[in-house]
């Protein structure tokens, strides 16, 4: 019997050990995958959404030295409901800029000038910017060639059959579900893998389903924005960190030197994983409604900018539109337009009226009906008051 339980307690002693090994060697992937899991959590939201380098893998890009792109103040009176709004929505920083001047500018929740905010999808249109630099210079054929033609690995994959311009258009039929409240959501089946230190380009690969013939509907698919990213890493041999910072930070001389997050690879979270400050997201805006030059230097093609923010994607008749990985109201005046990431941030920009609004939020009832149409109209009425 003694010797028994000295066996028994050999035995758990020795898988003890082993789980204790096990623990500690992927400790670091527990801690990500702990963060994901609580990362939206009404107690640590705002913090966390400031703080992305504190929880994953990531890759900062260190832009040369350079005087920021003026961005003066001159301050005007904001409308009425201003402030109610900023509580409702759980604003975080809120810029607005008119003729090239900082007309407002304000941060919330304890939060500074200085932290550096995840951009959510509003990264989508900064690979979108790259990706018409590119086209221009001739890395890239076509618009209409195969995805395939640049990344062969996709060959098994639902995008074999799909172009460029389908996925820029979130027109690629690729089956995927992008619900955040289903656990089992393919969105958040991504996440998991970007939490874990996995691959993104082998998750996308392993997307075999399609629901509809590419270029036929418009749906809002994430993973299309990370296609967009091997399409342009499979062009040009080149990591996007490096193209982006290069291609369209540098010339645009921000404030801070931004990241981005990144999987285990050390391939860049290119459809959510860009973080900078409120000010250097106003910055791109500028841009945009300056035809995409600054200081007489052409940063993004003009044809470009005209294309990727005008409504090309066949969504349905009477809803809110889609360009090249921007978005347009659906009863959009001409030159309106915005760059939008789920829990509230934007970068809208009114060309008519010279104006330019960056928003940074942690609102948590960012998917309740009416919430867009309520950011829509505060864009609106700032643009009215100006």
């Amino acid at each position: 019997m003694k010797s028994f339980l000295k066996w028994t307690l050999r035995i758990v002693l020795t898988l003890t050990i082993v789980a204790a090994v096990g623990v500690a060697w992927k400790w670091t992937d527990i801690k990500r995958l702990m963060a994901v899991n609580s990362l939206f959590a009404e107690e640590n939201i705002v913090t966390n959404f400031s703080n992305m380098d504190a929880m994953f893998l990531n890759k900062p890009m260190t832009l040369p030295t350079a005087t920021p792109s003026p961005l003066p103040p001159e301050p005007r009176d904001m409308p009425a409901g201003l402030d109610g709004w900023i509580t409702d929505r759980s604003v975080t920083g809120l810029v607005v800029v008119k003729d090239g001047k900082v007309a407002y500018e304000n941060y919330f929740l304890g939060t500074s000038p200085e932290d550096l905010r995840i951009s959510w999808s509003v990264a989508k249109s900064y690979l979108s910017a790259l990706m018409g630099i590119l086209l221009d210079e001739g890395a890239i054929d076509s618009l209409d060639d195969p995805v395939v033609k640049y990344v062969p690995e996709l060959a098994d994959s639902a995008y074999n059959g799909a172009s460029i311009r389908n996925v820029l258009n979130m027109a690629s039929g690729v089956t995927f579900n992008e619900d955040y409240l289903d656990f089992n959501s393919d969105i958040n089946k991504m996440g998991r893998v970007l939490a874990m230190g996995g691959s993104m380009d082998g998750f996308a690969a392993g997307l075999k389903e399609r629901d509809r013939p590419a270029g036929k509907a418009w749906q809002y698919v994430s993973i299309d924005t990370h296609i967009i990213g091997m399409v342009i890493r499979g062009a040009t041999g080149r990591p996007i960190p490096d193209l982006l910072a290069e291609k369209l930070l540098t010339p645009l001389r921000l404030e801070a030197d931004p990241y981005y997050l990144t999987d285990g690879d050390g391939v860049a979270f290119v459809l959510g994983g860009l973080n900078l400050r409120t000010r250097d997201y106003a910055r791109l805006g500028l841009l945009f409604l300056n035809g995409g030059a600054l200081d007489g230097q052409q940063i993004v093609p003009r044809d470009w900018v005209i294309a990727s923010t005008r409504p090309s994607a066949p969504t349905a008749p009477g809803e809110i539109q889609y360009g090249y990985q921007w978005w347009v109201p659906a009863d959009a005046t001409g030159g309106e337009y915005f760059a939008r990431g789920i829990y509230g941030q934007y970068i809208y920009v009114n060309e008519p009226e010279n104006v330019v609004i960056a928003v940074n939020s942690a609102d948590r009832g960012f998917r309740e009906d009416g919430s867009y149409e309520q950011n829509l109209d505060m864009f609106r009425k700032i643009v009215a008051a100006l």
